[in-house]
């Protein structure tokens, strides 16, 4: 680090993505993301001559046709969304917007390494609370706690859910404090909390068109909460980057909420192609939690996780180890076509049969 270097990041431990090597071609399941385009719509949107035409003046700071795409799309208003450079922006705002400095906050001890790392860099006071035994939540202590919460749902690395019943006791529990839920995961089959949010003023539910829309490498993302709570968000970011999502961006974003079918499609397949593998994988005597994203989290008592992982990436396959107590014995697999997922399973047995 630098001289230069605040000294409040001194023990900063930045969040590490995943790899993204460029030396060979891989089968690339480390990251959550896909190898499938998104719909059709999109490339017609980025092909508009109008839009190329239009990129010397600035994109709209209020984002309007686009969260009115948004707010069509989740039976809400467009005053009730706020749209950011992704979820990760989007969070990063919520704290910067709700969250005083030295006050607390709470996720789950296995879970997005970014929470750390927006807690420590805006000051706030984390406690982590430990996942149950069979890596479920924890709802009674997430309602017992006092100060904000924030957790995925389902979550990550773990890929469980839980349902919007227990949800909603966490908000009712203490309703002076908020409650982020992060959806990225939602659509391959778990139940979203938006429509809470007009029943608890506490709730605020992000999501993002990275997974399910198939749009990662241009990081759109948004929230849905009751509209006071958008026109806080809404001052702050004008306060430190009103023009944080450009014209192309929002383009490309309608497009793909106006192609419910392609949508609907992509996360089917993927789901059938989640359920094969985790049936190939146990019959492989693997231990396989009941994923509800477009991942796996798996383990197999006889082969270490770490070195599964790497053997893999040496045959040309990612996938994502965390080295963490608790789960530095599981692989997280994101699930990709099924020709992917042949490749995976294929250089999987070969591991357990030469060891």
């Amino acid at each position: 680090m630098s001289e230069f270097l605040a000294e409040k990041y001194a023990g900063l431990s930045p969040y590490v993505p995943g790899e993204q090597p460029h030396d060979r071609p891989y089968v690339k399941l480390n990251a959550n993301e896909t190898s499938v385009p998104p719909c059709p719509g999109v490339a017609r949107a980025l092909a508009n001559p109008e839009l190329v035409a239009g990129l010397g003046r600035y994109a709209d700071p209020h984002c309007l046709p686009l969260r009115e795409a948004i707010a069509a799309t989740y039976g809400v208003t467009a005053d009730e969304v706020f749209c950011g450079n992704g979820s990760d922006e989007v969070l990063g705002f919520l704290l910067l917007t709700f969250c005083e400095p030295g006050s607390r906050i709470a996720f789950p001890d296995v879970s997005y390494g970014f929470y750390h790392d927006f807690s420590a860099t805006q000051g706030l006071r984390w406690e982590e609370i430990a996942l149950r035994e069979d890596f479920s939540l924890d709802i009674e202590a997430f309602a017992a706690f006092e100060g904000t919460v924030i957790f995925p749902n389902p979550n990550a690395p773990t890929g469980l859910a839980i349902s919007p019943d227990d949800v909603t006791r966490i908000c009712a529990a203490h309703p002076e404090r908020l409650v982020i839920v992060d959806e990225a995961y939602v659509d391959y089959g778990s139940q979203s909390c938006v429509p809470l949010v007009r029943e608890h003023r506490n709730l605020v539910v992000v999501h993002t068109m990275s997974k399910s829309r198939n749009l990662a490498g241009a990081h759109i993302g948004w929230c849905i909460a009751q509209a006071d709570l958008v026109s806080d968000l809404s001052d702050i970011k004008f306060s430190f980057n009103p023009f944080n999502l450009s014209a192309p961006t929002m383009a490309i974003c309608i497009a793909a909420l106006e192609d419910e079918a392609y949508f609907r499609a992509c996360t089917a397949a993927i789901c059938e192609t989640r359920a094969q593998t985790t049936a190939a994988l146990e019959q492989l005597g693997f231990t396989v939690l009941p994923s509800k994203t477009n991942f796996v989290f798996a383990g197999h008592p006889t082969l270490q996780a770490a070195s599964w992982c790497g053997k893999l990436r040496a045959a040309g396959v990612l996938t994502r180890h965390y080295p963490a107590p608790r789960i530095d014995n599981w692989l997280r697999i994101t699930i990709g076509t099924p020709d992917e997922m042949t490749v995976f399973l294929r250089e999987t047995k070969r591991i357990l049969q030469t060891g």
